[in-house]
């Protein structure tokens, strides 16, 4: 009896000792490994842009390196440009796993994955969507335009071929992620007898085999004048969310259970950090419309208002600003810096220091045209920036928009400057307008005066004397008068006698009197 006992105390302690093991170990019974993992939730919502991408690498290998195996990426997007989401979308399939090859992407549907919205969420292994919350539509749209014939064929098919490339790569149903991004597209659901599962198939691509698909019952999905858009329980339905939960804490719950792991923690939530919300933000087209405005009207008014002030101030920032929200997001590489930088300087030398306009001037405009031009895409400085595709020509476009937003509105704000901002007092001498001319071709110009003297008529030929070194530009009294002017040749100094040898609407050049 004895005997019997303590062997069924030893078979007790084998047991409890081999269960502790197997627990320590972070094995359960059904061979499943239950050790503490971590998530990370990586936000990506607004518009999807380059800027965009470049965050989304940045936290993912941040997560990556803390140890995360999980990222879930929190989605809530009605899209934006689609070379972008290509580089997400790709980022996602093909580099993830060579960093991580046990890393998992989820995406987290938490609003709308709209158009390129979608493409990046497909892109990931998984989608959980929360209730009432929406997928698809990814059809390509373009700025200042539309899309016909080959165009759209030429766009749409490398969208499609995205899609493709997430469908073999996730386990997506092919035939809707299509039809999200082609509107002719016919989508049927058909029975698989031998399976008893449902499958999705093109409207030109349906099996011929009776035997195997239950064709007479096939169920129309998405008719051929319809973008295939899916709420969270439709999207359940046809296989392409994995799961529809309340919250976040039902993600954690649902992959836990199927993966059979468990979250060490809360997950690291890592946002956008302000630098790159900024970047992004100034490189819009609505922005950089502004911002082109204000840089084109402040160069205006200081070359019409001779002298280094507030206008002037105002167009460099604003250039700075677009150079270099250009250069941090990688649109603008050295070269494209140097020209724009070396076009402003032959312009400033064509102002200030050879009279007229001549090669430096043309050759100012050029570099200036060219480096900004060369911003409106992503290129090595060894390559000409030209879109290769429809995707870069997407970006490209709206490059153009905001360019030409720009320079229209400034056409319109010059216009109204000079005819208007003369008229109006304190403003008025902001700008050197000169008034209509007079008998014997003597014209009236906008000049600044000594307190309670008169302001005298000056004309070509007239003699006066340098108050103010002449580097290039500075002043000369005619008489009572003071006027700004610029010189011809070399540096002027103070004391020498000067002539009017031109007047170029408010532009009066002078050069040294030869005595």
């Amino acid at each position: 009896m004895k005997k019997t006992l303590r062997d069924i105390v030893s078979v007790l302690l084998c047991f409890l000792c081999i269960t502790g093991w197997i627990k320590a170990s972070g094995i359960d019974l059904n061979n499943q490994e239950t050790t503490d993992i971590k998530a990370a939730v990586i936000v990506c919502k607004g518009d999807i842009d380059y800027g965009l991408y470049k965050s989304i690498q940045r936290r993912t290998e941040t997560a990556l390196n803390q140890g995360v195996q999980y990222l879930i990426f929190e989605i809530g997007t009605y899209g934006g440009l689609l070379k972008s989401a290509d580089d997400i979308s790709k980022y996602f399939i093909l580099e993830i796993p060579k960093i991580n090859k046990k890393a998992r992407t989820i995406a987290y549907v938490t609003t709308e994955a709209i158009s390129a919205g979608s493409m990046i969420s497909v892109s990931c292994q998984d989608i959980i969507m929360l209730e009432n919350t929406t997928i698809g539509d990814c059809a390509p749209i373009s700025l200042g335009g539309s899309l016909e014939g080959v165009e759209r064929e030429k766009t749409e098919s490398f969208t499609r071929a995205a899609f493709k490339r997430a469908a073999e790569a996730n386990g997506y149903p092919q035939a809707l992620l299509q039809a999200m991004v082609t509107m002719q597209i016919e989508v049927y659901k058909v029975k698989n007898l031998e399976t008893g599962e449902f499958e999705f198939f093109e409207g030109d691509k349906l099996p011929g085999d009776s035997n195997a698909y239950d064709i007479e019952n096939k169920i129309l999905i998405d008719s051929a004048d319809k973008l295939v858009t899916l709420t969270a329980s439709e999207a359940f339905d046809y296989g392409i969310a994995r799961a529809v939960v309340k919250d976040l804490n039902g993600v954690l719950d649902f992959l836990a259970k199927r993966d059979g792991v468990s979250f060490a923690d809360e997950p690291i939530v890592l946002d956008t950090t302000w630098s790159e919300e900024i970047a992004r933000w100034l490189n819009s087209p609505a922005v950089m419309a502004v911002l082109v405005l204000l840089a084109l009207l402040g160069v205006y008014i200081e070359f019409n208002s001779p002298g280094i002030g507030l206008p002037g101030l105002v167009a460099l920032i604003c250039f700075v600003i677009i150079i270099g929200s250009k250069y941090i997001t990688g649109l603008a590489n050295w070269i494209e810096v140097a020209l724009f930088f070396i076009g402003i300087l032959l312009l400033l030398i064509e102002f200030f220091i050879i009279p007229g306009f001549g090669i430096a001037g043309i050759s100012g405009f050029v570099c200036i045209f060219v480096g900004l031009f060369g911003m409106l895409l992503k290129n090595p400085p060894d390559e000409i920036p030209w879109p290769d595709n429809a995707f870069e020509w997407g970006d490209f476009n709206q490059g153009i928009v905001g360019l030409s937003l720009g320079i229209g509105a400034f056409l319109i704000c010059a216009w109204l400057l000079s005819k208007y901002l003369p008229k109006i007092p304190y403003l008025g001498s902001m700008i050197l307008a000169p008034d209509s001319s007079k008998k014997g071709g003597i014209t009236r110009l906008s000049i600044t005066k000594p307190r309670e003297s008169e302001i005298d008529k000056v004309n070509i030929g007239d003699i006066g004397e340098v108050i103010s070194t002449l580097r290039p530009t500075g002043k000369v009294t005619f008489k009572d008068a003071i006027v700004d002017v610029v010189a011809e040749g070399d540096f002027i100094n103070k004391g020498v006698k000067v002539k009017i040898t031109g007047i170029h609407g408010n532009r009066v050049v002078v050069k040294a009197v030869i005595t």
